[in-house]
């Protein structure tokens, strides 16, 4: 399988990452099935290797969607590496096929592979900086462009190809999760949402977005902060 090159398996070698895999032990997830689950004290992680989860956390009773993880990506590394009790909960969308790691054959792969050991640390790195520009996003850009950007980013990680040159966003979202993802009301999220749909960039379903104009989506949400 050809992995996207910013996922952990799509940047190790392939035989590599054919050894990862090689070592899990795979099973399925049926849609909305918790794949790990906040404060647990596992120690295993696992190997996401089609279809896509959703990464929540409960704020005060409410569920904060904090991102989504792509085929190719590994959940669970942090409380597998450290033996903290799990800092999040993540969820099936759709149906996932997975591969189960125990912490010590994860461990002793990464220390066969010190390069695979370099790119769990880019991928923490990368998780942290996604949550700092969305909190550059809040202080700086208006919610219809904090919410352009969201949606360019989450088409460029699970877009699929919609009729008359558009991008389906592959993971169903609904308004309170995308409110909660760029830290505005549901209120400002539908209004965000009548934007850009007054703009001709955005249609939406039941929990189904679509990007209309995927040129003119990024050029929105390449805007200097402050541009109407």
């Amino acid at each position: 399988m050809n992995w996207n090159p910013r996922t952990f398996l799509g940047g190790l070698p392939e035989a590599t990452a054919k050894e990862l895999i090689g070592l899990s032990v795979q099973r399925q997830f049926a849609p909305g099935r918790v794949v790990l689950r906040e404060g647990d004290r596992d120690t295993h992680l696992e190997l996401i290797l089609s279809g896509f989860v959703k990464v929540t956390t409960s704020v005060d009773g409410f569920e904060t969607l904090l991102g989504i993880r792509a085929p190719g990506e590994l959940v669970g590394e942090v409380g597998a590496l450290t033996g903290a009790p799990r800092n999040a909960t993540v969820t099936a969308c759709g149906r996932v096929d997975a591969g189960v790691l125990n912490r010590a054959e994860f461990e002793a792969f990464l220390r066969r592979h010190p390069g695979a050991a370099a790119l769990v640390t880019t991928s923490l790195a990368d998780q942290l900086r996604w949550a700092n520009r969305r909190r550059t996003d809040f202080a700086v850009y208006p919610a219809h462009v904090r919410l352009a950007r969201l949606l360019v980013e989450i088409a460029e990680l699970c877009g699929r190809p919609a009729p008359g040159g558009g991008v389906e966003i592959g993971v169903p979202l609904s308004q309170p999760e995308l409110a909660t993802m760029i830290a505005i009301a549901q209120a400002t999220v539908q209004k965000a949402i009548q934007e850009l749909r007054r703009r001709g960039l955005l249609s939406t379903g039941y929990r189904r977005l679509t990007i209309l104009d995927p040129a003119g989506m990024r050029t929105l949400a390449e805007l200097d902060p402050g541009t109407p």
